[in-house]
């Protein structure tokens, strides 16, 4: 039986380092066939690797002020524990280009990276949709809005009946010569951009 069934550790508060909420106003995103993923072979819970197949690219998305979020929800099945998966965020504007970028995750299936706002956790950096991606659900414009300058309020989930069998996944990926840190895989991710 794999140590991922069964309780090894305690926790506590830490005072030094306290948990800061929320996520940064950047979320990195690529078609889910694009990005080939390599894991951590005793921890299926880490990403140590992402390799772009046929000139594939990251694309970054950047808000302001709190205007990224990210939920991950437990949810008991009869085949054991599933996660659902959500990344809320909004775009300011609705060009054609933007319409079009959002029929492309509403149809297709796209990988997410969040980057949290503490850092000091080995899961800084975590991957909604590892497994089966994330949809476009939601996709609301008010031309009145006055929050979003007329803007979109997106949503990516998993797709119908598709949770994920993990949580969402730590990216940990290390330099060349050098251990993984949070540089180094936010320098890894960076290198992808389109």
């Amino acid at each position: 039986m794999s140590i991922y069934n069964k309780i090894n550790a305690g926790f506590s508060i830490g005072t030094g380092e306290p948990v800061t909420a929320g996520i940064e106003d950047i979320i990195y995103i690529f078609n889910a066939d694009d990005i080939t993923l390599s894991y951590d072979p005793n921890n299926p819970l880490i990403i140590t690797g992402l390799s772009a197949n046929n000139g594939a690219k990251v694309y970054k998305f950047e808000g302001t002020n709190n205007s990224f979020n990210a939920l991950s929800k437990l949810v008991k099945t009869p085949v054991g524990p599933r996660y659902t998966e959500e990344i809320d965020f909004n775009i300011a504007g609705f060009s054609i280009d933007i319409k079009n970028q959002l029929m492309a995750m509403g149809y297709g299936r796209v990988r997410a990276i969040i980057v949290n706002n503490h850092h000091g956790s080995d899961s800084a950096i975590e991957m909604f949709g590892a497994v089966n991606g994330l949809v476009l659900t939601d996709a609301e414009r008010s031309a009145a809005d006055e929050n979003l300058d007329g803007g979109y309020k997106l949503k990516l989930t998993n797709p119908d009946k598709l949770r994920e069998p993990y949580p969402p996944r730590a990216v940990s990926i290390a330099a060349a010569n050098a251990p993984a840190s949070y540089s180094s895989t936010i320098a890894a991710i960076e290198a992808l951009l389109g």
